[in-house]
This record gives structure tokens, C-alpha cells and sequence, in this order.
């Protein structure tokens, strides 16, 4: 099948969707309205570039015939022409992006976990540093971003913080900042002036819901004890703080945020599931690598993917081989040009795939 019988094939299907949301039947039974709701909603950015396409190929067909007629019209026809060449492989390559499997969890909220690593002090700043930078992201685009259980470092920052982001397309911009990022600054205590490095682990998950993991109660061990760190008196006195552990996988949460037991536990069994999902992930992805011995995308946690350099004003994506001389702009949240950039990379990647 050829790209203009594809086009037409989901030209065929969007039509067909749109006249059986139409139908009074269809319209009385919620669930299967909603779902021929989303996959029209799905087609949609394909129909567009395949209306555009179809006639842009249609227009190139008629200049090709009256350049081939000559006369009056030969000379508009073939300034005609050379504008569609330019603009029609753009277009078939917007198509192809558009046609290449959807990831399963782009439409997800996510969890952002934040862990400092090597360099103590240092990293746990650079961490909170982190948080306040993706907190800048979310906001841009209107995400809602809350911080779901905290470990200070004494001296500020964190060991370890965990947010949820919910927003439009979040994890489809997010998922890039998985890995390990390195950071190199003079640390406010260094009195000789010479520069640290330090790491941070940042990991983006999608978030799982009861239908994406299952979890049995005999497998759980739930704890509550005692909310402590800065919580305000009512959280501290109060027997509010979850912990939750997944026995078979010994994967442990701790949620002491809301004074309400009832309601950490509700955000640990969150974290929880979304964890779970996110190792399956994680599996799946090692096991594709390796069977096509290059891995396409971002996931390897213990890939280095970025260096902040305060120094220089750099910060550079070693995925991409990307350098940008605005390190402060990016720390205010500035990130659409790396994502963008990570982005193309990614569909160059599947395109020769899938060729």
C-alpha cells in the first residue's frame, strides 16, 4: 500500500467515525461514543496533513501537464512546480512522523523522581535546583506539578523528592529527562573557587492506573507512623505517614504529605503502581535494545544525557550532541528547544526503522 492509499484509508476511516458519532444509537451508549470520540480525535492532526498532501500532490500533477503543454501558462507552471517540490516532501515526512506507532503512555500524567548522587552537598542543591526548573517547565505549559513526599539534605535540597505533573502531552515532553545529570559550579562553601561536579538522577514515569497494574493485598505490607521534616504541628503529631511495600518486588513508598492517613495512603498506592508499570517498562525497553542493538529513545537510567556548566553558561545534551550558550535561561525553565531537538532526533530514529 502506498502513501496516498494509506492517506486515503484514514480519510476513509475519519469519515466513517464522524458519521457514526452522528448515529442517536451510538450516541446512547457512553463508553463506545467516548472511544470512537478519542480515535477521531487521534486522526485528526493526520487528516489535516493528508487533505493538505492530496492536494498539494493534485496541483503538482496539473503544473507537470501544462508544463508539458507549453504555451502562456508553461511559465507559471514551472514556478508552480519547483514551490510543490519544496513543499511536499516536508509534508510526507509530517505524514510518516504522524503514521509511526503512538506511544502507549504519550497522553499520561507522570511522576518526576529527583535523587541526588555523587558529590553530597552539592547534589542535593542541584536537585532542588532541578525541581525548581521543571516546576518553571510545567508552568509554561500549564501543567499542575505537586511535590508528593520530600527527603531534605541538611543544608538544603533534597536527597530525594517526588511530584506528579499532570498536564497536556506531559509525559510526551518529559520522558527525555530520564537519566543521570551532571552539573559543574563552584559550590557557595568552596572559599578556593574551584568548580564541582556533581550528579543528579532524575526519572519521568508515566502514571499507572488500577487497569495497568494489578496488585494484590496479600502482596502489600502497610506501615504508618509519625509524620516528620516540615509538615507544620498537625502533620507531626498525627500518626499520618504511610509507608508501603511491595513485598514480591520489595519496592517501598512513603507518603507523609496530607495530615490525612487515608489520603497518603491513596498517593503511596499512586507512586506505587506507577513504579511497578515503570520497571515493566524499563524491561521491555532493555529487551527491545537488545534485540535491534540500538535502542531508540531516552530511558537508560544510568545514561549521563546532560552537563549544566555554570562556568561557561553551557548546558550541553550528550544524546544529540546539542550545546546551547543560555544555561540561566534554561534554569528558568527554558527547555522547549532541547525537547524539540530530542524530539526529531527520536522520529529521525524510528523513520530509518521502520524504512
Amino acid at each position: 500500500m502506498n502513501l496516498e492509499e494509506r492517506l486515503q484509508k484514514a480519510l476513509d476511516r475519519y469519515e466513517h467515525l464522524t458519521h457514526q458519532l452522528t448515529d442517536a444509537a451510538v450516541i446512547s451508549q457512553a463508553n463506545l461514543f467516548r472511544e470512537l470520540s478519542q480515535e477521531r480525535a487521534q486522526l485528526d492532526k493526520l487528516v489535516d496533513l493528508a487533505r493538505a498532501y492530496l492536494a498539494k500532490s493534485s496541483q503538482r500533477d496539473q503544473a507537470e501537464e501544462m508544463l508539458k503543454a507549453g504555451g502562456e501558462m508553461a511559465g507559471l507552471a514551472e514556478e508552480e512546480l519547483g514551490d510543490l517540490n519544496r513543499e511536499l516532501p516536508q509534508l510526507e515526512r509530517d505524514i510518516l512522523v504522524e503514521l509511526l506507532p503512538k506511544d502507549p503512555h504519550a497522553g499520561k500524567n507522570i511522576f518526576l523522581e529527583i535523587r541526588a548522587g555523587a558529590g553530597g552537598e552539592e547534589a542535593a542543591l542541584f536537585a532542588g535546583d532541578l525541581l525548581r526548573l521543571y516546576s518553571k517547565y510545567a508552568a509554561k505549559h500549564g501543567w499542575r506539578i505537586e511535590v508528593l513526599s520530600e527527603s531534605f539534605a541538611e543544608k538544603g535540597g533534597y536527597k530525594e523528592v517526588v511530584a506528579s505533573i499532570e498536564g497536556q502531552d506531559a509525559y510526551t515532553h518529559m520522558k527525555y529527562e530520564s537519566g543521570v545529570h551532571r552539573v559543574q559550579r563552584v559550590p557557595s562553601t568552596e572559599a578556593s573557587g574551584r568548580i564541582h561536579t556533581s550528579t543528579v538522577t532524575v526519572a519521568i514515569m508515566p502514571e499507572a492506573t488500577e487497569a495497568d497494574v494489578k496488585i494484590e493485598e496479600k502482596d502489600l505490607r502497610i506501615d504508618v507512623f509519625r509524620a516528620g521534616g516540615k509538615g507544620g504541628q498537625g502533620v507531626n503529631t498525627t500518626d499520618s505517614a504511610v509507608r508501603v511495600v511491595h513485598i514480591p518486588t520489595n519496592t517501598v513508598v512513603i507518603c507523609q504529605d496530607e495530615r490525612s492517613q487515608i489520603k497518603n495512603k491513596a498517593k503511596a498506592m499512586k507512586v506505587l503502581r506507577t513504579r511497578l508499570l515503570d520497571a515493566q517498562i524499563q524491561k521491555n525497553d532493555q529487551d527491545r535494545a537488545a534485540q535491534r542493538k540500538a535502542q531508540v529513545g531516552t530511558g537508560d537510567r544510568s545514561e549521563r544525557i546532560r552537563t549544566y556548566n555554570f562556568p561557561q553558561e553551557r548546558v550541553t545534551d550528550h544524546r544529540i550532541n546539542l550545546t546551547l550558550k543560555r544555561l540561566t535561561m534554561v534554569m528558568e525553565g527554558d527547555l522547549d528547544e532541547i525537547v524539540m531537538s530530542l524530539q526529531q532526533d527520536e522520529y529521525t530514529k524510528l523513520l530509518a526503522e521502520s524504512a
